[in-house]
């Protein structure tokens, strides 16, 4: 049985990695309201992702007997700026997602619950991907600046993403 401390930080972490969901959907809307289907299908990929990612932990929390409770969720925002404003904005989510996934592991060392801190490595692992794709994205379009031919070979790029 699963400390009820550790199974609420869970719930929580489900709750905002559905949001993660939720969040790089409207992303993806955005994206293809402005003709960058590129990057739109990227961000289709990153919610599908995100969706995985809270099944992960919906699952893990079944097998240690724990009971989920959603919650409601935020909604995202709508308009951005700019492609990269859209591309800032993931990458600040992902860090917020990684301190996120710090506190939950230091507080499975703190409860000394092991299997929790074993199932939560995965996803330290996982975040500094995540991580590092959102900010060469981000380098990217910096780089390229203003340039309209880069950005669409940008969207072509970033439209070949193949889902894991």
């Amino acid at each position: 049985m699963i400390k009820s401390t550790v199974e609420t930080a869970i719930n929580e972490q489900i709750n905002a990695e559905l949001f993660s969901a939720y969040i790089y959907k409207a992303m993806s809307a955005y994206f293809a309201s402005v003709n960058l289907m590129g990057m739109s299908s990227w961000m289709d990929i990153q919610s599908e992702e995100e969706l995985a990612h809270a099944m992960k932990f919906y699952d893990y929390l079944v097998e240690r007997g724990g009971r989920i409770k959603f919650t409601s969720l935020e909604e995202p925002p709508f308009e951005w700026a700019s492609p990269l404003d859209v591309f800032e904005a993931a990458y600040e989510h992902e860090q917020y997602i990684t301190s996120r996934i710090n506190d939950l592991t230091n507080l499975a060392i703190e409860e000394k619950d092991h299997a929790t801190n074993i199932m939560l490595q995965w996803f330290v692992s996982e975040q500094v991907e995540e991580e590092a794709n959102a900010e060469e994205i981000v380098n990217k379009l910096k780089m390229i600046g203003d340039s309209r031919h880069a950005l669409y070979m940008l969207d072509k790029e970033l439209g070949a993403r193949q889902a894991d």
